[in-house]
């Protein structure tokens, strides 16, 4: 696995871009730490099917991220102002 800091992401985004295309995953870090990846879609089956929902898959794909990554009493709306910052 690859890493590469934040500006050098921002600069270099199409060259890494064609690198994960290649089968490579990146970590992008901030002052050494990881704050994201890149990854093939194809090993990411979560992120494969892009095409269109309909309600009652947009629901259980809703419901199947809730599972995963549980509330701590944040509203959405606090996520997003919160998102709104940055």
């Amino acid at each position: 696995m690859k890493q590469v800091g934040i500006y050098e992401a921002k600069t270099q985004l199409p060259k890494l871009v064609e690198e994960v295309e290649g089968g490579i995953t990146i970590t992008i870090t901030r002052h050494g730490k990881p704050v994201a990846m890149l990854v093939p879609l194809a090993q990411d089956s979560a992120l494969a099917p892009l095409s269109p929902m309909t309600p009652a898959e947009a629901i259980a794909a809703i419901r199947a991220f809730r599972k995963r990554h549980p509330a701590d009493g944040t509203s959405a709306r606090e996520l997003i102002e919160y998102g709104r910052r940055f």
